[in-house]
C-alpha cells in the first residue's frame, strides 16, 4: 500500500480499467488513502497475465486486485485477504460478480496460505518482512509454486549495495535479495517507487 495511491488514481490521466477506477472510488468513499500506485498496478496488471493462481495479501478496497483481476486470463482464480472486517466485506461485494474466480476473505495475512500455492503472489499487507518482530517475512517455498513470481512493493530506489533505509542496511531488502529460495531482482516504477520481483527457484 502507498500513502496518496488512492488519490493518484482518481487525478490521473483517465485511463484506468473500469474495475481498477470503481475500486478507487471505493476507497476514497471509505477514506481510504493507502491503495497501491497506479505505477504498480499496471505491473500487477501485466504479470496477472502470465498466472494461473494468483494470490494478494492486503486487500485493501480492492485497487490492486483489481488490476490484477483486469489483466487476469480465462480460467485463471485470484484471492486476497485483508484484515479489516469493513474494508473487506466492501472489497467482497465489488468482486462478486466475479465469484468464483475471484475472492476476498477476512482474516489476517497468514491465512492466504491455505489457497496456494501460487503462480504470482503479491505481498501488500503482511508478510514483506519490513517489521520482522511483528510481521515476520512469509516462506515464498510453502507459498509459490516452483517458478511462481512473488511482488514486494512499497521500496523506494536504492543506488547502490548494500541498499540502505534512513541511512541503515535494509534488513527487509537484503532477505529478499539474497534469499536462498528466490532468484530477486528490484524494478524502478518511478524516482520514489521500486518493487522486488523474486521468482521461486525450481
Amino acid at each position: 500500500m502507498s500513502l496518496d495511491g488512492t488519490r493518484a488514481h482518481l487525478t490521473g490521466p483517465g485511463d484506468l480499467p473500469p474495475l481498477v477506477e470503481r475500486a478507487a472510488r471505493t476507497a476514497r468513499h471509505l477514506g481510504f488513502p493507502y491503495s497501491c500506485r497506479p505505477e504498480q498496478g499496471r505491473l500487477l496488471h501485466a504479470l496477472a497475465a502470465g498466472a494461473g493462481r494468483i494470490g494478494e495479501t492486503g486487500t485493501g478496497c480492492g485497487v490492486g486486485l483489481a488490476w490484477l483481476v483486469s489483466g487476469m486470463r480465462p480460467g485463471a482464480t485470484a484471492v486476497s485477504v485483508e484484515r479489516d472486517p469493513v474494508r473487506a466485506e466492501t472489497a467482497a461485494a465489488l468482486f462478486e460478480p466475479y465469484a468464483p474466480d475471484v475472492t476476498v476473505t477476512c482474516a489476517q495475512w497468514a491465512a492466504i496460505a491455505a489457497h496456494g500455492p501460487f503462480d504470482l503472489l503479491v505481498l501488500d499487507g503482511g508478510g514483506q518482512g519490513k517489521d520482522p518482530d511483528r510481521d515476520p517475512p512469509a516462506d515464498p517455498a510453502a507459498l509459490l509454486a516452483p517458478g511462481g513470481l512473488l511482488v514486494i512493493d512499497d521500496f523506494t530506489p536504492s543506488g547502490g549495495r548494500p541498499p540502505t533505509y534512513q541511512g541503515r542496511p535494509d534488513t527487509a531488502r537484503l532477505h529478499w535479495l539474497e534469499h536462498p529460495a528466490l532468484d530477486t531482482i528490484e524494478v524502478p516504477l518511478a524516482p520514489d517507487l521500486a518493487v522486488l520481483l523474486c521468482t521461486r527457484r525450481p
